[in-house]
């Protein structure tokens, strides 16, 4: 089994010792990156909230980003991942946010991405966004990696600020 703590101790050491906050937005993760944020004791000084952004509705409701907003951009790409990231931050008025999109399994999405696509983003103080290709269709295992790879490359960014 895997710890819900094991990628997110630091993460929340640092986030504690700076005074920071992280508001998240995933997909295909389906709350996993947020389950580990607020696994480890004490989160509520730096969890401001998040939310999963599976459908249109969701993203519209919970994040208030509209068709409107999104034109000529797609679902589980760099940039909508960045949108996503941005908007969860400056909405919850956190100094991080954290996005995932993509496609867990067992099949692919229906913009034309193969199971085990997902585009992670940070946006604060450094913005970075990745894009991830497990070639794997186990829903499960790639949920796990999405949520392993958005904490991995928030974790890069903290560690970037000085």
């Amino acid at each position: 089994m895997t710890s819900l703590t094991e990628h997110t101790m630091a993460i929340a050491e640092i986030l504690k010792a700076r005074g920071e906050t992280v508001a998240v937005a995933e997909t295909s993760a389906g709350g996993l990156v947020s389950a580990q944020l607020l696994a480890v004791p004490g989160a509520s000084a730096y969890f401001m909230g998040g939310g999963v952004l599976y459908t249109g509705d969701a993203r519209e409701g919970l994040a208030g980003i509209t068709e409107a907003d999104i034109t000529g951009m797609r679902s589980s790409s760099e940039p909508y991942a960045e949108l996503l990231a941005k908007t969860m931050r400056e909405k919850l008025g956190t100094t991080w946010g954290l996005a995932e999109t993509g496609a867990a399994g067992p099949s692919g999405n229906r913009y034309g991405d193969n199971a085990g696509h997902t585009c992670v983003a940070v946006s604060g103080p450094i913005s970075m966004v990745q894009t991830l290709e497990t070639g794997d269709d186990d829903r499960s295992k790639n949920m796990w990696l999405f949520s392993h790879q958005a904490l991995a490359l928030f974790r890069t960014c903290l560690n970037q600020v000085d």
